[in-house]
């Protein structure tokens, strides 16, 4: 397994390394570049993840984590991307055994995010890489988007409580949106059914990785302040695509 975090790849390697080892990583560069946007418009989403609400479903007790939640179609032909009724996000204890089988009712996105000028191009260019890996069967994708905010407020923040895990969707996109006075945060990727696997530290905003969901297992490690005196934290973006439908209860 391989990971390069400073040089671009292009949509067609980037199709090629997801096939080949079930992820990939994008530079700011080369994901502005898959999206088609210019870098200015990517920086305009960040004020964003300033009015995140609390997670009040966590079952470890914490109250680091921070997110709101969205869900859109993607059809692929002709192409179009629709936002669909607010609903509650849900996995299955198979893939989330801390919080599957749990309805979370999540704060919805603020409405003016999704107009932004790179929402749609970055959500639509995920998934037409995607459908070039796996294209899903019905021709769309149900996305669910989540930005995450975690913060040291409580001393440690967890990123994936869960631990290592997997989605239980067909592609997962961790869009890395920026970090403040905090150590840790590793990103570890792995075989879900072999030895072999890689670590590394996600540091530039809109670096992505990219996950083929069935073919590996990823979490990232807690973060704790860098000033014990001061709040840190770490904002993301996770995208998940699947086909044939969101993930419900029965």
């Amino acid at each position: 397994m391989h990971v390069d975090l400073d040089h671009p790849l292009d949509a067609a390697t980037a199709r090629q390394r997801l096939a080949d080892q079930g992820f990939a990583v994008l530079t700011p560069a080369a994901l502005a570049a898959l999206a088609g946007v210019a870098p200015a418009a990517l920086d305009a989403l960040p004020p964003y993840w300033n009015d995140l609400a609390p997670d009040r479903h966590l079952r470890d007790g914490g109250h680091y984590r921070h997110r709101r939640h969205g869900c859109f179609v993607q059809r692929l032909a002709p192409a179009a991307l629709e936002a669909v009724p607010h609903r509650a996000h849900w996995q299955p204890t198979t893939y989330n055994a801390l919080h599957g089988g749990l309805e979370r009712w999540f704060e919805p996105l603020d409405p003016a995010l999704p107009r932004e000028p790179a929402w749609a191009p970055l959500l639509s260019a995920l998934g037409g890489l995607f459908a070039a890996v796996r294209p899903p069967a019905d021709g769309r994708w149900s996305i669910e988007a989540h930005p995450f905010r975690i913060d040291t407020e409580g001393g440690v923040g967890r990123p994936t409580p869960e631990g290592a895990h997997r989605d239980g969707v067909d592609f997962v996109a961790v869009v890395f949106v920026g970090r403040r006075g905090v150590r840790g945060g590793e990103t570890r990727v792995f075989e879900a059914g072999g030895p072999l696997g890689v670590r590394f530290t996600l540091e530039r905003p809109w670096t992505a990785l990219l996950l083929d969901d069935p073919r590996v297992v990823h979490e990232s490690t807690p973060i704790q302040p860098e000033d014990a005196a001061a709040k840190g934290r770490r904002d993301t973006l996770v995208l998940t695509y699947r086909a044939g439908g969101f993930q419900a209860p029965g």
